[in-house]
């Protein structure tokens, strides 16, 4: 079996909502649907998946603003993120009415993840990482045979997570990337939270913050 991606670009934050499935079974999951249901349930549509959970990387609006909403509609169970973000979960309406984005519900995750636990989409495995810094309860999925990597706001393509929201911490940030990320192998393929996808070799050489000629800094996004 193979794991299959595409990637939805959702709400006015352009967040890349990755809808994923198992080849052999169809069976298939929605990776942080942040808004704009019907765009993300085309795409399921037009592949033919049957959606049968919901996975999480962290609980910003913009990656988790629909969450409770598709989970209602399809009975869907939640995996993640990690217990650490339930503040941000609880906080989704005051996030929502604080950048003017369509409201917005709290929920409580099915599964709460850990670092070394596992999600399956149909006969696919994926592994968790806890990758703290940018939310203290962000996790990154990674799909070992494909050579794929779904990293949410912890790495981006000559860029990394913003630090500066409540309980983020960019030394933290730095430690998830270099030691959680960085040892899967230059060859990994990730899709970021926003922007195009890059590998971990790409960005080991030539990201300015995290890169092998780093002298840190504060990221943009």
């Amino acid at each position: 079996m193979t794991l299959k991606a595409v990637v939805v670009p959702v709400t006015p934050f352009v967040q890349n909502c990755s809808v994923i499935w198992c080849d052999r079974t169809g069976k298939g999951a929605v990776i942080d649907p942040g808004g704009d249901l019907d765009r993300i349930l085309g795409q399921v549509e037009e592949h033919g998946v049957t959606l049968e959970k919901i996975l999480l990387t962290h609980a910003h609006i913009d990656h988790a603003g629909a969450t409770a909403e598709l989970a209602r509609r399809f009975s869907l169970p939640i995996e993640g993120p990690h217990r650490d973000d339930r503040f941000w979960i609880e906080q989704l309406p005051q996030q929502a009415a604080m950048f003017g984005v369509a409201a917005s519900e709290g929920f409580e995750p099915t599964r709460w993840l850990e670092q070394g636990d596992t999600v399956s989409v149909g006969e696919v495995t994926l592994e968790v990482l806890h990758c703290p810094g940018h939310t203290p309860g962000h996790v990154v999925f990674f799909e070992p045979d494909s050579r794929l990597a779904f990293v949410g706001d912890v790495l981006f393509q000559g860029s990394i997570g913003r630090t500066d929201f409540p309980r983020g911490d960019y030394a933290t940030l730095i430690r998830s990337i270099r030691g959680n990320l960085f040892t899967l192998g230059d060859d990994v393929r990730f899709v970021p939270g926003h922007g195009p996808m890059s590998t971990f070799g790409q960005e080991r050489k030539t990201n300015p913050f995290v890169g092998d000629g780093a002298v840190g800094g504060i990221s943009e996004r």
